[in-house]
């Protein structure tokens, strides 16, 4: 029984620092995108400011992919595979404990 809870125990964990992770990754893309845009449309200079440059957007649209493909990651395949994982993690847990034995 302590085995299962501390398996199920180790699954939550596992998934709460994946959304961490994706969190962090989210915090960290909108800081550094705005100082980009801010800094490359000249808001700071005595110039005019230009938003239009599309060359302000490109780390952001990048980025910006691998963001949603990190969000794909942490919110769907996480939950649609998870079947699958669970049995594969059971059967190679139990695996290694007739091993053990």
């Amino acid at each position: 029984m302590e085995t299962k809870r501390s398996l199920t125990y180790l699954r939550a964990k596992k998934k709460v620092e994946t959304l961490k992770g994706f969190y962090s990754h989210l915090a960290v893309f909108v800081i550094i995108n705005t100082g980009i845009i801010v800094i490359n449309a000249n808001v700071f200079g005595k110039g005019p400011t230009n938003f239009e440059d599309w060359g302000n957007y490109f780390t952001l649209f990048f980025w910006g992919i691998g963001l949603v493909s990190h969000a794909i990651y942490a919110f769907f395949v996480l939950k649609v595979r998870n079947n699958f994982l669970k049995r594969w993690e059971e059967k190679k847990i139990n695996q290694f404990l007739d091993e053990e034995i």
